[in-house]
């Protein structure tokens, strides 16, 4: 059972759905992308602005976007559990990660919503 203060749900089944789930969502939106690329050939600056400028593209970029933290964070708290012994070391690598997530999270929703 995972009983570190740092593991996203506490439970070793809920992080393994969590990363299964993000997974999901990363898949979709990187297809929509792909597809939104190849089905509009003139791609400019406003053809990327109306997409982006609409408000439902922008729930579903920060949706991906916490999706690729809670996936990246499961998978690098399970490699730094497992391989740095050291909890001083770790909780610092920790700190440092998480500050690097949240300040990604507040750049993109500054870019969406600017």
């Amino acid at each position: 059972m995972v009983s570190s203060v740092t593991s996203l749900t506490r439970n070793g089944l809920k992080d393994w759905f969590v990363q299964r789930v993000s997974a999901v969502v990363l898949a979709v939106y990187s297809l929509f992308i792909v597809g939104f690329i190849l089905g509009h050939s003139p791609l400019d600056y406003a053809v990327w602005y109306s997409l982006f400028h609409a408000t439902w593209m922008r729930f579903f970029t920060i949706l991906a976007l916490l999706s690729l933290v809670g996936h990246a964070w499961v998978g690098i708290w399970t490699i730094l559990t497992d391989y740095v012994q050291c909890r001083l070391v770790r909780g610092t690598v920790q700190v440092l990660i998480i500050i690097g997530f949240l300040a990604c999270i507040v750049w993109c929703i500054d870019i969406l919503w600017s």
